[in-house]
């Protein structure tokens, strides 16, 4: 049995080429896997803990391995629990729209959150930065209104798609898979179709994911 978290970042909800998408994934994956475990986190929904000055200090704590203060001690918890929430998961689905060139600003906050000193990643002087989760999958299901694949025009404009693998990397998921529906500024006859395409593709991911 496994676990698979499902992280949807845009808030259109019915209207989301993305969300749709990874229904459909969903739907199929439960069928094949229906002693597996799915949660859901709508960041538009989820109240996430602050990543604020107080924690930031928390964070340099662990680092240096000095104390925590009371305070410092008490944001860590928070984020901390989000974190090993996220770190337990053996799989993860996201669905992120691209706004302005990146992601949306919940999902920031999200990564910001969860990604944490000791608990996913750790630093030392000797090995530098080291990640410190493996044997973990993703699937990542996009969207942008423009187009920004290699080759295109305005490809060198794309911090949505790099942002994501490279921190994912940096945790150690480095299986990844994706879809891309773009442009979704097309016409309505080539969006549907693109739609129909990547659906078809998630099915076909969801077999063997």
């Amino acid at each position: 049995m496994a676990s698979l978290i499902y992280i949807e970042a845009s808030p259109l909800k019915e209207r989301s080429h993305t969300i749709e998408v990874a229904r459909e994934f969903l739907d199929h994956y439960r069928e094949r896997n229906p002693a597996d475990t799915i949660q859901t986190i709508d960041l538009w929904t989820t109240r996430l803990p602050a990543f604020d000055g107080v924690t930031i200090e928390a964070k340099f704590a662990v680092l240096r391995k000095n104390a925590f203060t009371a305070a410092q001690e008490e944001a860590w918890h928070a984020v901390r629990a989000v974190s090993r929430q996220f770190n337990a998961a053996d799989k993860y689905v996201f669905s992120v729209p691209m706004w302005n060139f990146s992601i949306p600003y919940p999902l920031k906050h999200y990564i910001d959150v969860i990604t944490l000193a000791g608990e996913n990643w750790t630093w030392s002087r000797s090995e530098g930065y080291r990640a410190l989760l493996s044997g973990k999958k993703a699937l990542l299901i996009y969207s942008s209104a423009g187009s920004y694949s290699l080759g295109e025009p305005a490809s060198h404009a794309d911090f949505q798609k790099p942002y994501l693998r490279h921190w994912l990397s940096f945790i150690g998921v480095d299986d990844l898979t994706e879809i891309n529906l773009a442009p979704t500024l097309a016409d309505p006859d080539v969006v549907a179709q693109m739609k129909s395409e990547a659906r078809s593709r998630a099915t076909t991911i969801a077999r063997s994911f």
